[in-house]
């Protein structure tokens, strides 16, 4: 009777800690984040990023410049992101590639007009100075991820990571110095391009 009631108990042990280990391993790591590159002059761009299976990811974040002038320009945007991840190996380790989404608002000044030069309206009637002109408005990105994930600690990642893709911009463009709009759309501008809009490299805390 002994013999059997340990027997029972050393299975009874042997069967929790087999679920319990199944557990542990089917577990979904969670990492927040935040990228080092914009962090030492005042732009925030933080980012959760939650595992969904052994090579999937989905990450979600945002990015806050609040300068309404940084070095002479404007420079206000605040944008939202969503990105799925596929990792080569498993999940935040190494080589991946991912599909992103990002929609973003603004008020800055284009880096082309970062400079005096003078240049004409579309309808050739008045000119402005380039430095005095920004532009407002909104725009909607989508693109391709790479990236590497190198692991610090056991709860540390550095992740270094680049966006490519097209971007559909629709704003509206001033002078600063008069406060009239420079360009002779009824309503909004609108500009489509491939860019880079997103990288740099993210300091990663595992949460779980």
């Amino acid at each position: 009777m002994l013999k059997n009631k340990i027997l029972t108990g050393f299975l009874t042990l042997s069967v929790l800690g087999t679920i319990n280990a199944q557990e542990q391993n089917n577990e979904k790591s969670v990492y927040v984040k935040a990228n080092a590159v914009f962090l030492p002059i005042g732009i925030l761009n933080a980012a959760v990023e939650h595992q969904i299976s052994k090579k999937y990811t989905v990450q979600a974040d945002v990015f806050i410049s609040p300068w309404k002038s940084f070095a002479g320009h404007k420079l206000q945007n605040y944008s939202i992101g969503v990105e799925g991840r596929y990792y080569f190996n498993e999940a935040f380790k190494h080589w991946y590639i991912g599909a992103n989404i990002t929609g973003s608002a603004f008020n800055l000044q284009k880096w082309n007009y970062w400079n005096d030069n003078i240049s004409e309206s579309e309808d050739g009637l008045t000119s402005h100075i380039n430095s005095n002109l920004y532009q407002k408005g909104y725009s909607i990105a989508l693109g391709v991820t790479g990236g590497y994930q190198f692991q610090l600690s056991d709860r540390w990642n550095m992740d270094i990571y680049a966006t490519v893709g097209t971007s559909q911009g629709f704003y509206k463009g001033y002078d600063r110095s008069t406060g009239e709009r420079y360009d002779s759309a009824d309503r909004y501008n609108k500009s489509g391009e491939i860019i880079p809009y997103r990288g740099g490299v993210m300091i990663s805390y595992k949460l779980k």
